[in-house]
C-alpha cells in the first residue's frame, strides 16, 4: 500500500451528517427522556408519571432548547466572522452531540447521588458544561478556519445558554435570596475549569501543528479545514495550499491514434501523471477531464506513475491536453498493426500489440495485488521494449486492475521490477502486420455511482481487429479492482465474439471520496458490471470500421505536482504527527479533565 494511498484512505472516517430537522428531533427527544430518566433516578418526590413528565419537561427546557438555539447561533456566529464549512446542518448536529453526552454526565451523576446521599447535579452541569465547551472550542477552531479567540468565543454559546437556563429555571423555584451563591458558583468554577481545559486544548493543537509549520510551510488547521470544505462542498481552495509545497516536474505522456477518412476516430492515450490525491482535486478527476478534452473517444489509461506525480491543481491537466494536441500534429498514420500476444514472467503478465511504428504494453500482476508502478520503473520499461523491438513509441499502461488492501507499490529494487524486465525480454519483434479495424462504445454506467466504484466516465471498450483476431481493451474509470474481479470479467465474456480481452482501470481518485476510502471497482454489484462489459463488447462489434494508425510520446514540461520529496515530507509529517497524537492527547486531555473535575467536585466554593 502506498504512503500517499494511505492518506487517501483517511477520507472513510468523513461520514454524512443527518438533516437539520432529525438533529433538532433528536434533541427535543433526547433531552425529554434524559430529563425524566434523571427524574427518576434522583430523590425528586412526584412519583413516576410526575417524575417522567416534570423532569421530561425540565430537560427539554435547560438541554433541549438552549442547544437548538445554540445550533442556529453557533452557525450564525461562525459565518458572520468569516468561518467556513459550518452550515447549519453541521451546527445542529454539533449541538445534538454536545447536549447527549451533557444529558450522559448528569444521569452518572444521578445514579452517583441516588447511592451516596450527595446532591451532585450544579456540580455535574458544571462539569458537562466545561466538557462541550471544549469539545465546541475544538471542533470551531479546527475545522471552521477561524482564529483560537473565535473559537473559544463560539464555543461559549450552548454552554452559557444551558447554564443561564438552569439558574433562570432555579431563580424562579426557589427563594430569591438563592440566586446569588448559585450565581457566584457557577461563574467562579466555570470560568477557571473552562480555562483550564480550553489551554489543554490549545496546547495540543500547537504541538501537532508545530510539525507542518515547520516542515511544509503550512497550517495544519488550514489543511484540516480547507479538506473539509472539499469534502462538504467540493471546494477546490486546498489546492492553494498545495501550491506553496508544489514541486515542477517533466514527465511523458504516449498515446496512440486511430483515424479513418473523416479524421481521428478514437484516442488511446497513456500520461505518466497520476490522478490524484483524492476526491476532485488536483488530477483525481483526469482521466475524465482530460478525455473530455478532445472531441471523439477518448481512453485515458494509467501510466507508470505514483502519487508523486499528482497535478496540484485541475489546471495542469491543461498541460497534457496541449502536449498531447502538439505530438497529434507529428503522427504518421499507416493501415498497419499486429494481433495482440500474451507474455509473462513469474507474477508479471503482459499484453503485447504492434501499432504501426510504436507498440502498447499492458502491464499486470494478477492474480496478485499490485498498486501503482513508478515513473523510473515505466521509463525502463519504455526504453527496453523500444530497443528489443526496434519501434519508435511504445505505450506503457499499467492495468492497475488487482487490488488487495495490503498492495505495494512497484518501485526500483523490487523484484517485480525485475521480472518485468524479464517479461520483455521475451517479447518476439517480428510479428505479422495486416490492416486494422476498431470499433468503440462506452456507458457512464448511470445507475452505478461511487458507491461501486464507479467514476464519472463508466466504461469504456475498444475493439481492435487484426488478421482475424479480435481484441477488447475494456477500461473502467475505476480505482483500481478488486482481486479475481479481472478474470471473473474474462470468464463471463468467453461466449462472446472476441478473442482476447484485457481489463484495465484509469485509477481515478474521485471514487475515493466516499466511506470506504478505498473503493476498487467490484466490491458490490458484480454482476451489474459484468452485464455492462458484455453489452460494451456487443455495441463496438456493431462499430468495427477500417482505420490507419499512429503512435506518439511526448514530454510534458513543467508539471506542477506534489513531487518526491514534498511527497514523503507530507506523509512522513502527517505520520509523526499522528504518532505523537497517540500518546500527548490522552495524557494532556486527561490531565486536564482530572484537574478540571477536582476542581468542580472538591475545589469548594
Amino acid at each position: 500500500m502506498s504512503s500517499m494511498s494511505s492518506v487517501a484512505g483517511l477520507s472513510k472516517y468523513i461520514t454524512t451528517l443527518p438533516k437539520t430537522k432529525y438533529s433538532i428531533l433528536g434533541m427535543i427527544i433526547i433531552s425529554f427522556i434524559m430529563g425524566g430518566l434523571y427524574y427518576l433516578i434522583d430523590f425528586i418526590p412526584y412519583g413516576i408519571l410526575g417524575d417522567i413528565i416534570y423532569g421530561g419537561i425540565f430537560g427539554l427546557m435547560v438541554f433541549g432548547f438552549t442547544s437548538i438555539m445554540s445550533g442556529a447561533l453557533n452557525q450564525q456566529t461562525i459565518s458572520g466572522l468569516n468561518g467556513i464549512n459550518l452550515k447549519i446542518k453541521h451546527s445542529m448536529f454539533l449541538s445534538a452531540l454536545s447536549m447527549t453526552f451533557l444529558c450522559l454526565v448528569i444521569v452518572v451523576g444521578g445514579i452517583i447521588s441516588r447511592i451516596t446521599g450527595w446532591d451532585l447535579f450544579l456540580n455535574s452541569l458544571l462539569f458537562g458544561c466545561v466538557m462541550i465547551y471544549g469539545f465546541n472550542t475544538l471542533v470551531f477552531w479546527a475545522t471552521s478556519k477561524v482564529r483560537f479567540t473565535i473559537a473559544a468565543g463560539a464555543g461559549l454559546i450552548q454552554p452559557l445558554l444551558i447554564l443561564a437556563m438552569y439558574t433562570l429555571i432555579a431563580f424562579l423555584g426557589a427563594d430569591a435570596s438563592f440566586i446569588g451563591p448559585v450565581i457566584f458558583q457557577i461563574t467562579v468554577k466555570a470560568i477557571i475549569a473552562g480555562i483550564i481545559f480550553v489551554l489543554a486544548i490549545y496546547a495540543f493543537i500547537k504541538v501537532i501543528a508545530s510539525p507542518f509549520k515547520k516542515n511544509l510551510g503550512i497550517g495544519v488547521l488550514d489543511l484540516l479545514s480547507l479538506f473539509i470544505a472539499h469534502m462538504n462542498e467540493g471546494s477546490n481552495s486546498l489546492e492553494g495550499l498545495f501550491e506553496n509545497m508544489s514541486e515542477a516536474i517533466d514527465t511523458v505522456v504516449t498515446f496512440i491514434s486511430f483515424k479513418t477518412e473523416e479524421g481521428i476516430k478514437a484516442l488511446f492515450i497513456s500520461p505518466s501523471v497520476h490522478p490524484g490525491p483524492l476526491g476532485d482535486l488536483g488530477g483525481s478527476n483526469m482521466p475524465t477531464i482530460l478525455a473530455n478534452k478532445f472531441n471523439h473517444f477518448t481512453m485515458v489509461a494509467h501510466g507508470p506513475s505514483t502519487h508523486d506525480f499528482n497535478p496540484i491543481a485541475v489546471s495542469e491537466i491543461d498541460k497534457i491536453e496541449e502536449t498531447v494536441k502538439k505530438g497529434l500534429k507529428k503522427v504518421t498514420y499507416s493501415p498497419s498493426a499486429s494481433r495482440f500476444v500474451r507474455y509473462n514472467s513469474e507474477n508479471a503478465n503482459i499484453g503485447v500489440q504492434f501499432f504501426n511504428e510504436g507498440m502498447v504494453i499492458l502491464s499486470t500482476f494478477a492474480p496478485e495485488a499490485v498498486d501503482d508502478i513508478e515513473f523510473g520503473v515505466g521509463l525502463t520499461m519504455m526504453a527496453q521494449s523500444r530497443s528489443r523491438c526496434a519501434v519508435k513509441d511504445s505505450v506503457i499502461v499499467d492495468c492497475h486492475n488487482s487490488f488487495a488492501p495490503e498492495s505495494g507499490e512497484v518501485l526500483p529494487g523490487n523484484s517485480e521490477v525485475f521480472d518485468l524486465i524479464d517479461v520483455i525480454d521475451k517479447i518476439n519483434p517480428d510479428q505479422n502486420k495486416d490492416s486494422i479495424k476498431i470499433g468503440c462504445w462506452q456507458n457512464d454506467m448511470p445507475d452505478l455511482d461511487k458507491q461501486e466504484g464507479v467514476g464519472e466516465s463508466g466504461i469504456k471498450t475498444m475493439i481492435i481487429e487484426v488478421d482475424n483476431q479480435r481484441t477488447a481493451y475494456v477500461l473502467f474509470d475505476s480505482n483500481n479492482m478488486e482481486i479475481g474481479f479481472r478474470q471473473e470479467i474474462m470468464d463471463a465474456v468467453k461466449d462472446l465474439d472476441i478473442d482476447e480481452i484485457e481489463v484495465m482501470t484509469t485509477d481515478t481518485h474521485t471514487v475515493n471520496t466516499i466511506s470506504r476510502g478505498y473503493n476498487p471497482i467490484g466490491i458490490a454489484k458484480r454482476q451489474r458490471i459484468i452485464e455492462y462489459v458484455r453489452e460494451s463488447i456487443q455495441e463496438a462489434l456493431k462499430d468495427l470500421e477500417k482505420v490507419e494508425v499512429g503512435t506518439g510520446t511526448e514530454k510534458i514540461r513543467n508539471l506542477n505536482t506534489f513531487g518526491p520529496n514534498n511527497s514523503t515530507e507530507l506523509i512522513s509529517t502527517i505520520s509523526s504527527v499522528v504518532a505523537v497524537s497517540k500518546i500527548i492527547a490522552p495524557v494532556l486531555l486527561i490531565t486536564a479533565l482530572l484537574i478540571v473535575f477536582m476542581w468542580i467536585f472538591f475545589g469548594g466554593l
